[in-house]
């Protein structure tokens, strides 16, 4: 039996071509850290007076969302981090409903109860149905606060650089993927990983913008939140929580994460006036 033998010189980039690939692949997949249903704390749905909203994005997937409404201030669209699902933002339920806004909050494909499968083009899509659906249950673009956590700050950045909206918050926000990875892997992580680029987005949102970011993060170093603040237009204020890390920041802020954002929403409604 005749063997071929392939030639160094086409077997070696051959091989290194396809361990790249295969490493790409699995450092973009890694951006997501979704918990499906039955996991998370689905029983806090009725604490935060929440509903359910499902919705039809526009290639096909069903979204789950839950929607608290404050009757006619601004409604916040709330974009999660990239792990877990809906179930592990009630402190944001709380605190963002108490300051005055109704709120809409997505699980992306593939979290949560959600179909699909998460890619940040899906992400994009998500947040235009959920943005849809608001303008369809009444709201204006001018009663619209998008509100990004983490790797939702990039799907918040995204939506209002092409949407209308009354203002943008930012929590934990970075430049972009890539920027994120070289922290995480230096040398070959920006190799791996592109996409989400919100420095080159921010520029074009046309509404006040509110940064804040923990003064100790472990995942995204506050000097990345501070470059995005530097590339955005005013107006734009930004607020370093003192001793809050990256998954923490409610609770470091304590009682003025819901000062600060009432204070947000009031500005708002004074340019709206």
């Amino acid at each position: 039996m005749h063997v071929l033998q392939v030639p160094w010189y086409i077997a070696y980039p051959l091989i290194a071509g396809a361990t790249f690939g295969a490493l790409c692949y699995w450092a973009n997949r890694s951006v997501y850290f979704p918990s499906k249903y039955p996991e998370g704390f689905w029983g806090l749905q009725a604490q935060v007076g929440a509903a359910d909203v499902w919705l039809d994005t526009a290639d096909g997937v069903r979204i789950h969302a839950w929607r608290v409404s404050r009757g006619d201030g601004p409604v916040t669209l709330f974009f999660h981090g990239n792990a877990g699902n809906i179930t592990d933002r009630a402190a944001h339920f709380r605190e963002i409903t108490a300051a005055g806004s109704s709120m809409l909050m997505l699980d992306y494909r593939g979290y949560g109860k959600s179909a699909g499968r998460p890619t940040e083009q899906g992400l994009f899509r998500d947040a235009d149905a959920a943005y849809d659906f608001l303008l369809k249950a009444g709201y204006g673009p001018g009663q619209i606060v998008i509100h990004g956590e983490s790797l939702g700050s990039a799907v918040a950045v995204n939506l209002a650089a092409r949407r209308a909206c009354a203002g943008v918050v930012l929590e934990a926000p970075f430049t972009s993927a890539r920027d994120v990875s070289r922290t995480v892997l230096p040398g070959i992580g920006p190799m791996l990983v592109w996409g989400f680029d919100s420095l080159e987005k921010i520029g074009r949102i046309r509404a006040p913008m509110l940064f804040l970011q923990g003064d100790r993060d472990e995942i995204i170093p506050l000097r990345l939140g501070q470059a995005l603040y530097a590339a955005a237009p005013q107006p734009k204020s930004f607020w370093v929580v003192p001793g809050a890390g990256h998954n923490d920041i409610v609770e470091a802020a304590g009682a003025a994460y819901g000062h600060r954002l009432q204070a947000f929403y009031q500005t708002l409604g004074a340019r709206a006036d």
